[in-house]
């Protein structure tokens, strides 16, 4: 099988990822554009297979990055299951010049890392969301502090996790070569649980390019548009829905703020099978007026929500790396309000530049939201703060090099 012979040879390099934008701001791009593109910059040549285009074409070749959107255009591959469709197109490439590195952004490129002895592809790596990891996060995240719960809750995440594990981790795992994760405790899972070697894993703080997180002008008009005065506290969380529980857990918490604070309001961004559940658990709480479920948005909405909101809320232990929302709304220098039992944690010292809880805990959530708009914590020194972290945290070029440095790593071993 063939390999990279020294450092200085040059790549070629897939990365298989259902989402690939490459235009947008900081919440649109997030870091799998500096990636692509640095390693480009580097000499090396970098091909993207993606699903779908906010641009609507089928092939972008931008700074030395050749992108496949397999879903857009005419004809396309839609009809097929990406997997599939991403596991064909590869294997057109790689037939008229073989790749050394796959890089499954997701587990969208198993369908191809399993099939690597037949491909004659030299090394085979996936980043930790491949696995279904961030499903145990959830189910701690969801544990309260009394003995019942904690019980009921590991025997939850025991179960959970031997039916990801046996039901699909293991075997995507046994063709890994090499794991990207952003985070300790990521890593002592992978080894302590998941019975992946330490040596094969690497760890890469994925982040946004810094030329991306300048402050933005805030959008006067949102708040005109869905009827939020001038001078109004907004808390603002983003989800995907796949988690009701987590958002009841925020309407509850934030039905206290709206009686306390009248002149508070909750933006919920996003869309997902749990829709009408958070809905009506909101119209139950009597928080019509207050709360605006907003839908999917477009990246520049999502950025123009962050602009105007005072605390930004991410509650979900399912997150197994950095969204770039989050970190533009820390770089917007908005508080942030996170789980403690996500990677989320790694980040932000808890009441120093952000603050941490435990998803289930009601209670707290809502009593630091009304002491932050009570005045009673110095919301402006710790949002500097948070910009100060993000920015000396997320260097673009050390990323792109560690990134690199692990490709070879992973060549060689």
């Amino acid at each position: 099988m063939a390999r990279a012979k020294n450092p200085d040879e040059k790549l070629r390099i897939c990365l298989v990822a259902y989402k690939f934008p490459i235009l947008g701001r900081a919440s649109d791009t997030g870091f799998l554009w500096p990636i692509a593109r640095g390693l480009a910059q580097k000499g090396h040549s970098v091909t993207v297979i993606a699903a779908r285009s906010p641009l609507g074409k089928q092939e972008v070749e931008r700074d030395g990055v050749r992108v496949f959107y397999l879903f857009e255009g005419f004809p396309n591959w839609s009809h097929l299951p990406f997997e599939e469709a991403a596991y064909l197109k590869f294997l057109e490439l790689h037939t008229e010049k073989p790749f050394h590195v796959l890089h499954g952004m997701d587990r969208t490129a198993y369908r191809i890392g399993r099939r690597k002895r037949q491909l004659k592809l030299p090394a085979v790596a996936y980043d930790v969301e491949a696995t279904q990891m961030s499903q145990l996060f959830s189910i701690l995240g969801m544990a309260h502090e009394s003995v019942g719960s904690l019980l009921s809750t590991g025997v939850a995440v025991v179960y959970k996790f031997l039916t990801t594990y046996l039901g699909g981790d293991r075997e995507l795992l046994k063709t890994a070569d090499g794991v990207f994760v952003t985070s300790p405790q990521q890593r002592i899972f992978l080894e302590r649980y998941y019975l992946y070697p330490d040596f094969h894993t690497y760890t890469v703080p994925y982040g946004i390019e810094l030329g991306d997180l300048s402050q933005q002008p805030e959008a006067h008009e949102l708040r005109q548009k869905n009827k939020i005065p001038e001078g109004a506290h907004i808390v603002l969380t983003i989800t995907d829905m796949s988690e009701p529980q987590e958002m009841v857990n925020v309407l509850r918490a934030f039905e206290r703020v709206a009686v306390k604070k009248p002149n508070t309001y909750l933006v919920i961004a996003g869309n997902g099978p749990g829709w009408k559940h958070i809905e009506f658990e909101m119209l139950s709480l009597a928080l019509g007026s207050r709360v605006k479920m907003t839908g999917a948005l477009k990246p520049e909405d999502v950025s123009d929500w962050i602009s105007v909101s005072d605390v930004f809320l991410n509650m979900s232990s399912r997150t197994t790396g950095f969204e770039p929302a989050m970190i533009e709304a820390m770089a917007q220098k908005k508080v942030l309000i996170g789980s403690e039992v996500s990677p989320i944690a790694n980040i932000i010292e808890d009441g120093q530049d952000g603050f941490l809880l435990r998803p289930a805990d009601v209670d707290s959530l809502s009593h630091l939201l009304v002491e932050l708009f009570s005045g009673s914590l110095p919301s402006l020194e710790i949002g500097q703060r948070a910009r100060d972290k993000v920015t000396s945290l997320f260097d673009t070029k050390k990323m792109i090099q560690s990134v690199e440095e692990a490709y070879q790593r992973i060549l060689e071993r």
